[in-house]
């Protein structure tokens, strides 16, 4: 039988501002690890993008925290992205209202005298991204030497993107005996030594949810270079929320632009779009007002979207790592969800030998913008055309 929040030892408090929410069965990773995070004891958690992480780090934290001086919060969460920290912050807002914690969010791209202005009033937590954390404690407008619970969260992302070090100068800052909370889809490697160096006989939880490729839809299309962005258009009309991957900068603008002119409604966010629009962008998408959201791989990194029904590889992914961190924003929680692949006539060895690696043997079919199936690419079986 599944715990509940109640039985994990969430305050009365919490459990009934989850309720209203529509929160009632804790997922695997907060079963799993929240009644040690409650007790003290330093966690891993190995967990996807998806899998319900927030609130494992999240309630343990907003719980145990006390009141926090001027500059000095007592509990810290560090995030990979603006983003990520956005949608942490937006996540466990209403939560730490019930109990009267202060919370704030902070990161670059916004202004940094609003955010030092919070600080310095008192909060008792800050969701980060390490490069801002830096900025403040470097100009005497934050201090980490008082924090008694810090969360690392998306520690893999966190070395892909190069913050190991950042992290770690954070770390070695925090003074007195403190509780740590690791994140990650991937225990090994660096982040394996970012556990051995920083954390005190840590627990350990495996989430077998790692991005389940199995519980996804796939199928790969052979398109033409002229209709490709036609075809796409379509996939994005028969879906309700769909999220496009695209190699560069210039090729996502260039498609919003392409799709536009079809009549769909989608907006891009990369790394030359102000922060103000991705943030508004990934809001509106999020939120359903936004059908279509074309990223490039960097700016993808931490979008955490409920109810994503499928993702186009615009371009093709590089390699099976990509394919499966693109894949994963959807068949979340137990969902299904569809991944289609559009694949020009010159792609067709690169995406077969990228299939070879994933373990999947699915048929490349060549289709136009025109073809009834893209109504229903779920539906349909490719191996019956094969057979016929």
């Amino acid at each position: 039988m599944t715990a509940t929040f109640d039985a994990l030892g969430v305050s009365p408090d919490l459990v009934r501002a989850l309720a209203r929410d529509g929160f009632t069965t804790p997922f695997p990773v907060q079963s799993l690890t929240i009644p040690d995070a409650l007790a003290g004891v330093d966690v891993c958690g190995k967990a996807r993008t998806g899998s319900g992480k927030t609130l494992a780090f999240g309630l343990p934290m907003l719980q145990r925290v006390g009141r926090a001086q001027s500059r000095r919060p007592l509990g810290l969460v560090l995030v990979p992205t603006r983003e990520l920290a956005k949608q942490v912050h937006e996540v466990l807002e209403p939560l730490a209202a019930e109990l009267d914690v202060r919370l704030a969010a902070v990161y670059g791209g916004a202004p940094l005298a609003k955010q030092a202005s919070a600080l310095k009033s008192g909060v008792e937590i800050v969701v980060a991204t390490p490069g801002r954390v830096i900025d403040l404690i470097e100009q005497k407008l934050l201090s980490v030497a008082a924090v008694e619970i810090v969360t690392v969260d998306e520690a893999d992302r966190m070395n892909d993107m190069g913050f190991r070090p950042q992290v770690e100068w954070i770390l070695r800052r925090i003074e007195g005996r403190h509780q740590t909370l690791l994140f990650s889809a991937t225990l090994d490697g660096a982040v394996g030594s970012l556990i051995r160096r920083f954390m005190h006989d840590p627990v350990h939880y495996e989430v077998d949810e790692a991005p389940a490729i199995e519980a996804m839809t796939h199928r790969f299309l052979a398109v033409h270079q002229m209709d490709k962005p036609k075809l796409a258009a379509a996939l994005i009309d028969a879906h309700e929320r769909a999220l496009i991957f695209v190699r560069t900068k210039r090729g996502a603008d260039r498609l919003v632009r392409q799709l536009v002119r079809e009549g769909v409604h989608a907006e891009a966010i990369h790394g030359d779009r102000a922060q103000s629009h991705r943030e508004r962008a990934l809001s509106r998408f999020a939120g359903g007002k936004l059908g279509a959201l074309v990223a490039t791989d960097v700016a993808a990194r931490g979008i955490d979207v409920e109810g994503v029904d499928v993702v186009i590889h615009f371009d093709p992914p590089e390699d099976p790592k990509a394919y499966t961190h693109r894949s994963g924003r959807t068949a979340r929680a137990g969902e299904t969800g569809l991944v289609v692949t559009l694949s020009l006539w010159d792609q067709h060895l690169a995406v077969e030998a990228l299939q070879r690696q994933l373990g999947l043997s699915e048929p490349i079919i060549e289709m136009f913008s025109n073809d009834p199936r893209l109504a229903d690419l779920a539906g349909w079986n490719p191996a019956d055309e094969e057979a016929a």
